[in-house]
């Protein structure tokens, strides 16, 4: 477990567990990455770089090793060259898949919703007071 989870797991005892679950699943790209790992099984880091459209180097890097401190997913390297090295969901990351697929679900909707009223909001005929 990363330091910081592990510090927010002590030391927010009194808090909403949900907390927890951002801390850990929170990143610019984790629920992706967990995503797609629950969809292809096995990548390596080029392939999820692809799918992901390319995030930097850095941050992919940064966002792996994170999931695999928190035990959501593992790394596994084979001794070639060059060398080769593969990501899949560990039996934790597998638990939080049903999670990942209600919040996707739940931001479709939100996003709909905020197109909508948004849509409501600009549309010429309120704009210049004109029928549609």
């Amino acid at each position: 477990m990363r330091e910081k989870t592990e510090r927010i797991v002590r030391e927010w005892s009194d808090s909403c567990d949900a907390e927890v679950s951002i801390a850990v699943l929170g990143g610019a790209w984790k629920p992706s990455i967990l995503t797609l790992l629950g969809e292809h099984e096995v990548l390596r880091f080029g392939e999820l770089g692809r799918l992901l459209q390319d995030p930097t180097s850095r941050v992919l890097t940064r966002q792996l090793r994170e999931l695999e401190e928190d035990g959501l997913i593992t790394r596994t390297v084979y001794r070639q060259v060059p060398p080769k090295v593969e990501y899949r969901l560990s039996e934790l990351g597998v638990s939080a898949t049903p999670l990942l697929g209600e919040l996707t679900r739940w931001g479709t909707q939100y996003a709909e919703q905020q197109r909508s009223s948004t849509e409501r909001v600009s549309s010429p005929s309120e704009m210049t007071g004109q029928p549609g």
